[in-house]
């Protein structure tokens, strides 16, 4: 994975459930009303980042290609 991320997660879907956190601890954090920001929403594409996007309970974290957009994860359908 050479890549370039843009990491972003949805405050309005966020439950604060720490999967992020526990998968990814370099790539997510929980503010003090337990919702999760990416601490580098520009980062080298890594699994770590990954997997936490695709065990978020409630997939509130979005990866793009930071060039060019094309969406990571979700996959388009």
């Amino acid at each position: 994975m050479g890549d370039r991320w843009h990491v972003e997660v949805d405050r309005s879907l966020c439950i604060g459930s720490a999967q992020c956190v526990h998968r990814a601890p370099e790539g997510f954090r929980l503010d003090g009303g337990m919702q999760s920001h990416p601490l580098a929403p520009d980062t080298d594409a890594n699994e770590q980042v990954l997997a936490a996007a695709e065990n978020c309970p409630v997939e509130a974290i979005m990866i793009t290609l930071a060039e060019g957009g094309e969406w990571v994860f979700p996959p388009e359908e």
